[in-house]
């Protein structure tokens, strides 16, 4: 088994904005978090599922784009794969809450896009979008345009985008919160199947606390204002996972252990207990 390689590293990082009134706002305060890559037990590279959990507004969001290169801190460090990160990069994949597709193509332009641009042959593009159009189950919906499609569908057609450059870091901010329930859940189940494959690192806000044990391997519990990570804690549950984990007496033991520590984590904010 090759040593174990830190997939994210975030060291003594703050960062602040200022409000419309120009007062400094925390947003986040020395976090310091490190994600490596995760084997099975036959020794196979199987990435790692970390959610971020927290009260809206704690600086959740704030962290995914430091990570993604989206913003810099003011100080402390982020490193993706061992290197600094000062700006995006095909390292890291990002799916947001609200929909990205380009309106203007279809399913499997869209897919294929990131491809396109980075200089991926036609041949090998069809075979790439091919292979996660079924994998999302898409399949049918390749010349469709996304203003047809349902918000789940959309959805569907962002992480088969994302996954379409196999990056080694997935980002995801809270992607399944403007979805019904049911929607969620099956969006959840489809995740946890498509992750299995990819042996991707995931790193997922939510402020769902029944979501985050479902998904999770780890979880890094945040305050609120400023955030800060209050507790690291390892979901024992084993995959593959089902719905009827959720049902478990286990499950809904840590979930109050879970709530217990937002509830005694200073700040305030709204967390969700259940969908």
């Amino acid at each position: 088994m090759e040593p174990k390689k830190s997939k994210i590293t975030v060291k003594n990082v703050c960062r602040c904005f200022a409000s419309p009134k120009g007062e400094r706002i925390d947003a986040l305060e020395n976090i310091n978090l490190q994600i490596e890559d995760a084997y099975s037990r036959e020794g196979r590279d199987i990435g790692e599922f970390r959610v971020l959990l927290g009260p809206s507004g704690c600086g959740k969001s704030t962290l995914l784009r430091l990570i993604a290169g989206l913003d810099q801190p003011d100080s402390g460090e982020v490193l993706v794969n061992d290197q600094p990160v000062h700006k995006p990069g095909k390292d890291r994949g990002m799916v947001f809450q609200k929909y990205t597709s380009f309106p203007w193509l279809t399913v499997a332009d869209n897919i294929a896009y990131g491809l396109k641009i980075n200089g991926v042959a036609a041949e090998k593009r069809r075979e790439t979008v091919a292979q996660l159009v079924q994998a999302v189950g898409l399949a049918g919906f390749e010349q469709s345009y996304p203003e047809t499609l349902s918000g789940g569908m959309q959805q569907r057609v962002a992480i088969a985008r994302t996954l379409a450059l196999r990056p080694s870091v997935i980002l995801m901010d809270e992607p399944f919160g403007a979805l019904d329930a049911q929607t969620r859940s099956e969006m959840q189940q489809l995740l946890l199947r498509v992750w299995d494959e990819t042996a991707s690192t995931i790193l997922f806000v939510t402020h769902d606390v029944e979501e985050a044990i479902y998904l999770a391997d780890r979880i890094f519990i945040m305050s609120a204002h400023p955030g800060t990570i209050i507790e690291d804690v390892q979901v024992p549950f084993d995959r593959p996972r089902d719905l009827s984990l959720k049902q478990r007496n286990e499950f809904h033991e840590l979930q109050n252990y879970v709530l217990g520590c937002l509830r005694r984590a200073p700040g305030s904010g709204q967390v969700r207990v259940s969908v």
